[in-house]
């Protein structure tokens, strides 16, 4: 975590937590997926306080932000998000988000869209209409929340060694952060994966140029090829971007690719 710093700041009700590489450089801020946590993003950040100022959230009901009962759709997130970026009086700071993180980012630019730099989407929870029924978003939250109380019964050491056997081909440095925000996690945050959004209208209000990052589908890729097109097709603000060989966790699975993609988005030198 080098100098960074951890602090927590009031924004929509909530304490939220994020750290920050600090510098007098322009801000980018990661928002990171379900059950993660901000310091799931230690690995893109090293590279990336080179160019920019980096902010790292902790969710609501993740890390070290506040868990409230209830209020987990993606726009309460956006909001947790905007104030975070009043409070901090940043300037249209870049953003990139994965999964439930890019469609709270989504959220964030479709409804606060001066508030906004470029944004990057690293393969969101975007499903057609039909992929997903309300019974089975029951079902996968169950799963899920099971699956989850299991996890946190188990140590971090054991959690990473369990993650080392199913991702073999993640960076060491990965590891220890994915493990310890298992631990940190709230139940109560599964909520988001009850909130039967539309993301289409949400990408219909993007203003932000926009990189949607996709992946094999076979390998977990959530961002069909149709989708993608469906998403560029409404907005010409974004461009596609697809990773071969890497499932949900993009950058975690070809990171000199999906760094690759983020420096020729941005304009930063390679």
């Amino acid at each position: 975590m080098l100098n960074w710093s951890s602090k927590h700041i009031q924004t929509n009700g909530i304490q939220l937590h994020y750290y920050q590489t600090r510098g007098d450089l322009p801000t980018i801020i990661l928002v990171h997926g379900i059950t993660d946590n901000g310091l799931c993003w230690t690995r893109l950040a090293n590279y990336l306080m080179g160019y920019y100022d980096v902010i790292m959230v902790d969710a609501r009901g993740h890390g070290c932000s506040d868990t409230p009962s209830s209020g987990y759709s993606k726009f309460d997130h956006a909001q947790d998000l905007a104030g975070l970026i009043e409070a901090l009086e940043l300037n249209q700071p870049h953003m990139i988000g994965h999964s439930m993180g890019a469609s709270n980012v989504a959220s964030l630019a479709a409804n606060y869209p001066h508030l906004m730099g470029r944004i990057i989407l690293e393969d969101p929870p975007w499903f057609t209409e039909m992929d997903v029924t309300d019974q089975q978003r029951k079902v996968r939250r169950d799963n899920w929340q099971q699956s989850m109380i299991e996890t946190q019964a188990k140590s971090i050491q054991e959690i990473m060694d369990s993650g080392r056997q199913r991702n073999p081909t993640w960076d060491a440095i990965e590891m220890e952060a994915w493990a310890s925000s298992k631990k940190q996690f709230q139940l109560e945050a599964f909520g988001f994966i009850d909130d039967p959004f539309n993301w289409q209208e949400d990408v219909k209000r993007i203003k932000s140029p926009t990189l949607l990052l996709t992946s094999d589908t076979e390998l977990g890729g959530i961002v069909s090829p149709e989708t993608a097109e469906r998403a560029r097709a409404i907005n010409n603000n974004f461009q596609v971007g697809h990773i071969t060989s890497a499932g949900h966790s993009i950058r975690r699975e070809q990171f000199d690719k999906y760094v690759a993609s983020v420096n020729s988005f941005l304009a930063l030198p390679i």
